[in-house]
């Protein structure tokens, strides 16, 4: 059987091992992160109008002018690719394979912008006539409440209740997302910072204990911050220690966020939510909405929204196999990671006086030099995605200069 054409943009190279191993009934072509418009003319236009059928596969919502134009011309279908909502056991998913992937025919399902395939799911599909559906639903919520297994999982230092102290009136949490981050950007039609957030909560609610969760990509330098939380330390108490979600809606009556998905997780908690944001479960009659959707006016149960979202839309990927499997057995497959020894630690590579980094291996010797100087440049992740592979990490940068400093310095390989 020939296999499907798929021109893949946007996609890292960590990634495309997991994507050929997960779907081995497509034929990848991975195009450069940093294709220009005389490349993609030259080089790719011709290869995509030679196969007879072909997709296209977008990692994030930027499909390049030139190729939306050539998929429209053409009729060639545009799959947008995204983690589902179980991602993997370490919080910090760097180089981690999902574990589910949502593939969107219209646009990713953060986009508030037009209607995603979850969208028109959530707004057409006769959950009620489904019963095996939504007794997978009501199973499926009480599994991820009683397990406290989320979209990323991290292993439990500190409870909320030695964090947050005893409960003496009503808690609010603010949860901080990655302020340049996609579903900000895409599912927030009027700007809004953490910040801003807090301010929302406090007027709202000025008797509770306000606390607000920084994203712990931004605790961690991962992800650069928009907005300072001393700013707003006056009217809140700002928990900068890390908590796996799960743990930190402990005790919580209701929770702000602007798109996050701990809204919904939340929500399966029977926790109050306000979205300041259009989160894909925002407008279902199950939130507290401040910017509203007029297409979404349907009224759903959290059955039938967790059906929709969880159960119907992603597809799941076995962690050894890579063959596609169901929801159960992915929560099945977090609880035994979380339960072995040494899976929260990122590994690092033995030294080894050989090696594809230079004669007899000598370039091992600069990462102690250059993962500091990379860790200012950019930041955490960059620096252990730099130990990881030194040579995989220049490569797979999008500045051709920055790519240039790699191949002087790791030139073998």
């Amino acid at each position: 059987m020939k296999r499907l054409a798929t021109f893949a943009v946007h996609v890292t190279e960590w990634k495309r091992a997991f994507l050929e191993r997960s779907f081995p009934e497509r034929r990848f072509h991975f195009l450069p992160k940093n294709l220009s418009r005389p490349d993609l003319e030259r080089t790719w236009k011709p290869r995509i109008i030679a196969e007879r059928q072909c997709e296209l596969f977008v990692w994030g919502t930027a499909l390049p002018p030139a190729l939306a134009e050539i998929a429209t011309a053409r009729n060639i279908p545009v799959w947008f690719v995204e983690d589902g909502f179980l991602r993997s056991v370490r919080p910090s998913a760097s180089r981690t394979p999902p574990l589910s992937l949502t593939l969107d025919s219209r646009t990713p399902y953060f986009d508030c912008r037009r209607p995603s395939d979850l969208e028109v799911l959530l707004s057409t599909y006769d959950f009620e006539a489904d019963a095996a559906l939504m007794e997978r639903a009501r199973a499926g919520i009480a599994l991820l409440s009683e397990s406290g297994i989320s979209k990323y999982n991290g292993g439990l230092q500190r409870t909320a209740e030695e964090l947050y102290g005893p409960k003496t009136r009503k808690r609010v949490l603010v949860v901080g997302q990655v302020e340049d981050d996609a579903s900000i950007r895409y599912g927030c039609p009027s700007p809004m910072t953490n910040n801003d957030l807090v301010r929302l909560a406090a007027a709202d609610q000025p008797e509770a204990q306000l606390l607000y969760k920084p994203h712990p990509d931004v605790l961690s330098r991962v992800r650069p911050a928009r907005s300072d939380p001393a700013e707003v330390a006056h009217l809140c108490e700002v928990v900068t220690e890390s908590l796996p979600l799960a743990q930190s809606l402990l005790t919580i009556d209701h929770v702000y966020t602007i798109t996050s998905l701990a809204g919904f997780e939340a929500l399966m908690r029977g926790i109050k939510v306000t979205t300041a944001g259009s989160p894909f479960y925002a407008g279902w009659g199950l939130t507290d909405d401040r910017q509203t959707i007029p297409r979404r006016g349907r009224k759903l149960s959290l059955e039938a929204l967790f059906a929709g979202a969880y159960l119907l839309y992603p597809r799941y990927f076995d962690p050894e196999t890579g063959e596609q499997t169901s929801f159960e057995a992915t929560v099945a497959a977090i609880k035994r990671q979380l339960q072995e020894p040494g899976t929260q630690r990122p590994s690092h590579p033995s030294w080894r006086p050989w090696g594809p980094y230079g004669v007899l291996g000598w370039r091992h010797l600069l990462t102690a030099v250059v993962a500091p100087a990379i860790r200012r440049a950019g930041n955490d992740r960059d620096a252990e995605d730099f130990r990881a592979d030194p040579i995989g990490f220049f490569r797979g940068l999008s500045d051709p200069r920055l790519r240039l400093i790699g191949r002087i310095l790791y030139p073998f390989g």
